[in-house]
């Protein structure tokens, strides 16, 4: 609703505007879009700058093709079309939970449908009703309130806390920038950071499993019985290696 408000309040037509959330069908890229024709932007920057913002869908996709990879290339194409925040969040917490079975991808289907079915709703509702929305609600914040609740269930390890405060101190630094240059400053940091930490951590864990390999803790004494001395030092190098998913999603959502 308060895109749909925003796109008519920039000069864009009501059709041109409900045509961007069936296209486009992603609600920063759109936000931004819309604030930067309002300030006339040239079109080159509108562009590269919506294309940055929707990079982290490609790590979106990345995390969840390893369970649809059997499905058919139509299938494929749809679920990339309807991919979003929200669905995307949704969708990998189900996958990782391992009961999704084979029917995984309706899941997904019909997460993404739910929100494009509401998308579209609300746009048409915003062009036509938005301007009798009084200014004193705020609607407008609750852009950043729904990507706090879709950020914090996914800071679950050290890599995406870096992230997620590498991109926040990046995003309040520029926020005073030029054409949103501060978020795309915020969403790059985030990602760079969330990286280089899972990859500290997987170093981190592989040098304890080789320490944990050559000790002497590690060897079992066969004449005495002894296996738990290996046990205990396979334990401690047995740690999983930390997902990339995680700090690529603290890094995108910005």
């Amino acid at each position: 609703m308060i895109y749909g408000a925003l796109a008519v309040a920039a000069g864009l037509p009501h059709n041109a505007a409900q045509a961007m959330s069936t296209i486009v069908f992603a609600g920063s890229a759109q936000f931004i879009a819309t604030q930067l024709i309002a300030t006339g932007a040239p079109p080159v920057v509108i562009l590269l700058t919506t294309l940055v913002v929707n990079l982290r869908h490609m790590l979106y996709s990345a995390s969840v093709a390893p369970y649809l990879q059997p499905l058919p290339k139509r299938w494929k194409a749809l679920l990339a079309y309807l991919l979003t925040d929200e669905a995307y969040v949704v969708a990998i917490a189900r996958f990782q939970e391992g009961d999704a079975g084979a029917g995984k991808h309706w899941y997904l289907l019909g997460a993404g449908l739910a929100l494009w079915g509401t998308w579209q709703f609300s746009t048409a509702a915003g062009i036509f009703l938005g301007s009798q929305v009084p200014p004193t609600w705020s609607l407008d914040f609750t852009l950043p309130l729904t990507f706090i609740a879709l950020l914090i269930p996914t800071v679950l390890d050290r890599p995406a806390l870096a992230a997620a405060l590498a991109a926040g101190a990046v995003a309040v630094i520029g926020a005073g920038w030029p054409y949103k240059t501060g978020l795309l400053a915020a969403a790059l940091t985030g990602i760079a950071v969330g990286m280089w930490a899972d990859g500290r951590s997987r170093s981190v864990v592989h040098a304890g499993g080789d320490a944990s390999a050559k000790s002497p803790l590690g060897t079992v004494d066969e004449n005495s019985g002894g296996g738990s001395h290996a046990a205990g030092a396979s334990g401690m190098g047995a740690r999983p290696a930390i997902s990339q998913d995680r700090a690529g999603q603290a890094g995108g959502v910005t």
